[in-house]
């Protein structure tokens, strides 16, 4: 996980300028991520994120190294016929992410004349 989630607000504020709804999970599953013990199990989190995806209309993953659970989210995105945007800053990314990503990106800033 990064340390620094200020891509978050970089990425929201350019899909609310292109109309875009943004659901940023991190908002309610960060609480997971802190040190210490959670009540909210792998399983209900993970379900959550798969509910948000199906009802999406775009995925934008953020991928500035290799991410298990960005790679599961970008493949059940694109079964449930997403269109997917990756922000990939990996220098030779894997062919599953290649697949399953409509457009690849290096820079948040050529997001929005990819949601345009």
């Amino acid at each position: 996980m990064e340390s620094d989630q200020s891509y978050r607000e970089a990425i929201r504020s350019i899909c609310l300028r292109c109309g875009f709804e943004p659901v940023d999970p991190w908002l309610r599953e960060r609480i997971i991520y802190r040190k210490g013990k959670t009540e909210v199990s792998s399983f209900d989190f993970i379900k959550r994120d798969l509910e948000d995806i199906e009802r999406c209309d775009i995925l934008v993953a953020y991928m500035p190294r290799l991410s298990a659970g960005t790679c599961m989210e970008l493949f059940y995105a694109k079964l449930k016929g997403k269109k997917t945007i990756t922000i990939c800053k990996i220098k030779d990314p894997s062919p599953w992410i290649i697949a399953h990503s409509d457009v690849i990106i290096r820079d948040i800033r050529d997001l929005e004349k990819h949601l345009k």
